[in-house]
């Protein structure tokens, strides 16, 4: 039997009311039988394991636990203030999330919020490995059979990306899933922790629920906790507790099974096998590391010192799980060396994201989507059909407007937030989409995902490459210049001001509210003249929701732009970021260092937005 103080500390036995009674032994007899294809040690005949069993072990699983029924405990809480989900979940510290019922009250809103609809349902459970996950998953299976779900499949050892989740709970037909990640945000016990739910076609939970379970978090008076035994996590197989279900699966599986429905492998595996061809990636010690030995060593055949940090750590060995030009230093190292590898990636802290680099050459997040769709027909087996249509965040470049319009198919410009990219593909409306925020993606799975967009550089290269012989390789620079000759190229860089004290941060952005709010067409900001001036608002097409002051925008008439956001993904502080744009077709200058292609335009943002007065700032904490 569980000790339910080591969950809920501090709770004394008084606060606690059991409903039901009977509990029966544990059998646990075959609880250590690990079936990891790559490390099992013992045949199962020597571990002792029947014809009978190593049949259903065959079929994927093994009853290792059972319970005849168990105890429902009444457990008294209060609500929490500081509770409220946006659209990546609710991220605080993790020493935030460890206090006195912190994460159970948002687990019993999340179920109450869900009603009955989610009772004798199957959900998926995981995360990118970061620190307290292991001990959460706890709380959350407990809860979750207190509340009535049938069964709650979890990722071995309590891994789970975030793109992998989605595909999960398409593959298997889940009713959703519960993510443990604060994404690209670090961890330990005194960096960042995080939870969401992503719903049944395996996207973020829409705000209906998540303005429900902000609601019962500021109600809340017991918990619905489920007395039942700590779950090992470190082996594949079922356990079983009356009509409760937990079965720990290889969380590979189904997302692989997505990626080869995508993927042409044996084209991505002649490739990487080419002499003239080195490839790296770097999982920075976060949840990808778990998948990139399989799939790239495993499956397309690279060496096995393709893969660097490849090991998940709690708290992702120190550093900070974000694949950009700060803080994949090691990567941008080797990529920008001499003797630098034809093709670099890197992923964050739960998969969703990427970063592509080329030989001494970095492709832009916006550039990166924009070759993808101008490249997916031809290159892609999934999209042979074509593209339904693309979209983009609004402060993403307009780069892939300029392929869209070539390509004559819908374009979309959506608010910051991958729910507004799943409704479009729910509707068959959109094919690939991204953000600037290094996150790419696809209709295959409701999420950004970064190994996809691995994936689909090598099968453009793959392509690009396939009647070119050795030591004449088409790389990744040569096929960005040769998309920038067609479309002409968005100059296009995001300033990133971290940990800013949130009332300097309002001030500024009401600041600029002002200025839009009294701007006219032709005014002129620093010699640029306004085309438009507005905090944007986005109606969507498909519900006919509207999502307001998504960020503040001025649209100059030389299609240059500035754009300001407060970014919600941190955990403390606010993130402010200040997004600059400018467009040429003059070939000339497509060698040009964004940075000074931009000078003139990031120059007239500060100035305008007076940020270093506003915040004491006098350089952004990253640059991408």
């Amino acid at each position: 039997m569980s000790n339910l103080s080591t969950l809920i500390p501090n709770r004394s036995s008084s606060g606690i009311t059991r409903t039901t009674a009977t509990v029966s032994s544990l059998n646990q007899k075959f609880g250590s039988i690990h079936r990891s294809r790559r490390y099992q040690k013992k045949s199962l005949q020597q571990r002792g394991v029947s014809s009978d069993q190593q049949q259903r072990l065959a079929g994927g699983v093994l009853c290792r636990a059972a319970m005849d029924t168990f105890t429902v405990n009444k457990v008294a809480t209060k609500p929490i203030d500081g509770q409220k989900t946006g659209t990546s979940g609710l991220r605080k510290k993790t020493n935030v999330f460890m206090s006195e019922n912190y994460l159970a009250n948002w687990i019993q809103s999340l179920f109450l919020a869900l009603g009955d609809e989610a009772k004798g349902q199957t959900i998926g459970l995981g995360g990118d490995g970061r620190y307290f996950n292991k001990q959460a998953v706890q709380i959350i299976l407990k809860l979750a059979a207190g509340n009535g779900v049938k069964k709650v499949v979890v990722g071995q050892n309590g891994f789970m990306a975030t793109p992998a989740m989605s595909a999960l709970i398409r593959q298997r037909g889940l009713y959703g899933g519960l993510i443990m990640s604060a994404s690209h945000n670090p961890a330990g016990p005194d960096e960042d922790w995080g939870i969401k739910f992503n719903y049944s076609s395996g996207e973020p939970a829409p705000e209906k629920i998540t303005d429900k379970i902000f609601g019962f978090t500021q109600s809340i008076s017991e918990l619905m906790m489920a007395d039942i035994p700590d779950i090992d996590l470190s082996s594949v197989g079922v356990s079983r507790f009356g009509d409760f279900e937990v079965e720990v699966v290889d969380y590979t599986k189904e997302y692989f099974d997505t990626l080869k429905e995508v993927f042409d492998f044996d084209a991505l595996k002649k490739f990487v096998s080419r002499s003239d061809v080195k490839f790296v990636f770097d999982a920075m010690h976060a949840i990808t590391g778990a998948y990139a030995e399989p799939l790239f060593v495993d499956a397309l055949g690279a060496p096995a010192d393709s893969i660097r940090n490849s090991v998940p750590l709690e708290d992702f060995g120190g550093g900070h799980p974000d694949p950009n030009l700060t803080y994949a230093k090691e990567l941008v190292d080797i990529m920008f060396s001499s003797n630098a590898p034809t093709f670099g990636a890197a992923s964050d802290g739960d998969g969703d994201r990427n970063m592509i680099l080329g030989n001494n050459f970095f492709v832009t997040p916006s550039d990166s989507v924009a070759v993808i769709a101008a490249n997916a027909q031809e290159c892609i087996p999934y999209f042979k059909n074509g593209l339904k249509g693309v979209a983009r965040s609004m402060p993403t470049s307009a780069a892939l407007d300029n392929v869209a319009n070539d390509m004559g198919i819908p374009f979309y410009e959506t608010p910051t937030g991958w729910k507004f990219f799943g409704n479009l593909m729910d509707a068959d409306k959109c094919s690939i989409c991204g953000e600037e925020s290094f996150g790419t993606g696809a209709d295959h799975v409701r999420e950004k995902d970064g190994l996809w967009a691995v994936l689909a550089w090598l099968s453009i290269l793959a392509k690009k490459n396939e009647n070119a012989p050795e030591g004449s390789l088409v790389s990744i620079k040569d096929i960005v210049n040769d998309h920038w000759k067609k479309f002409g190229r968005n100059f296009y860089s995001r300033y990133d001001y971290e940990g800013v004290e949130s009332e300097s941060a309002n001030k500024m952005m009401a600041h600029l509210q002002q200025i839009v709010d009294s701007a006219n067409k032709g005014d002129a900001i620093c010699g640029f003249k306004i085309d438009t001036a507005d905090n944007f608002t986005y109606t969507d097409p498909i519900d006919g929701s509207v999502a307001k002051n998504q960020g503040i925008r001025f649209v100059f008439e030389d299609g240059s732009r500035i754009i300001f956001r407060l970014s919600g993904t941190g955990s403390a502080g606010a993130t402010i970021r200040m997004y600059i744009e400018t467009y040429t077709k003059d070939a000339s200058k497509f060698e040009l260092d964004a940075q000074d292609a931009l000078k003139d335009i990031i120059n007239a943002a500060l100035e305008t937005s007076r940020l270093q007065e506003f915040t004491g700032r006098d350089k952004p904490t990253v640059i991408t």
